[in-house]
């Protein structure tokens, strides 16, 4: 896996490439100097967590013949400081489902993700917590 960085212009924007061509920008708030046309590095991070585990999800009920009309994810982070850093230290991730799913087989899927497949969430392991919940059909499911 390689990433390539591109300077855009005389501040903080940066074009990412991968090795199959995929662009994303990112750059820094006006308030750190940036000119806020892409994401930030930590926002990314907590995109990574949102698509990796949505992938996982996605595939484990998909395999179990569930059939989802909707699937949303929100992703929140919380600094420390560390040093200099601000590293994550919780993150909380809310699933958003819909359609007929067994509430069983969802809360599962998430669990799974989290505990054993997703490697964005086990990247982030050893320096932050991962809290998250699964709202089926409008209702919160029980862990």
């Amino acid at each position: 896996m390689k990433i390539t960085l591109d300077r855009v212009n005389e501040n903080f924007h940066f074009q990412l490439k991968n090795d199959r061509g995929h662009i994303v920008n990112l750059d820094a708030r006006p308030d750190f100097g940036g000119n806020d046309m892409g994401p930030s590095p930590m926002e990314l991070v907590l995109m990574g967590v949102a698509g990796c585990s949505g992938i996982d999800m996605i595939s484990i009920l998909k395999k179990q013949r569930q059939n989802i009309t909707s699937f949303k994810a929100e992703v929140e982070g919380e600094r420390v400081q560390v040093g200099e850093a601000k590293p994550f230290k919780d993150i909380y991730v809310v699933f958003y489902l819909e359609g007929p799913i067994n509430e069983d087989k969802a809360a599962r899927a998430a669990q799974l993700s989290f505990e054993k497949y997703c490697s964005v969430s086990k990247t982030l392991e050893p320096t932050a917590t991962i809290h998250y919940k699964v709202v089926l059909n409008g209702v919160e499911l029980p862990k």
